[in-house]
């Protein structure tokens, strides 16, 4: 049983995604970058923006969290698993998270985030 309130956990939680959502943007960039693409502009703009607005979220958490006493710390990983320690106003827990659950919240943030910003334009 944890004592971490859920609301906490999901910030804790953010502060493992958010990391990884940038991580692969930058990759996905430089890919752009490198292909041959006849207009490449409009898809490095998506991404530079969307790494914008994750940078914002992930400043935001990490605010939260030293405010608040959070810590989150990769503790150990195999093919399979990750185990996660958190820190929460004194207490430890660990967590274990299901590596393939890992990536399938990272790729729905990254569709969160690409679909907030298309849909969160004016038609010109």
């Amino acid at each position: 049983m944890t004592r971490i309130p859920t609301e906490d956990r999901n910030i804790m939680e953010k502060a493992i995604y958010l990391p990884m959502v940038l991580t692969i943007l930058t990759r996905d960039l430089q890919a752009v970058e490198a292909a041959p693409f006849k207009l490449k502009q409009p898809y490095v703009l998506l991404i530079e923006e969307t790494m914008k607005q994750v940078q914002h979220e992930l400043k935001a958490v990490s605010q939260y969290m030293r405010s608040h006493q959070l810590k989150v710390e990769e503790s150990k990983r195999d093919e399979s698993f990750t185990l996660f320690l958190f820190l929460y106003k004194g207490y430890e827990e660990y967590h274990n998270y299901f590596n393939p659950r890992i990536r399938n919240k990272v790729q729905e943030l990254l569709e969160y985030y690409f679909i907030k910003q298309w849909s969160g334009k004016k038609d010109t």
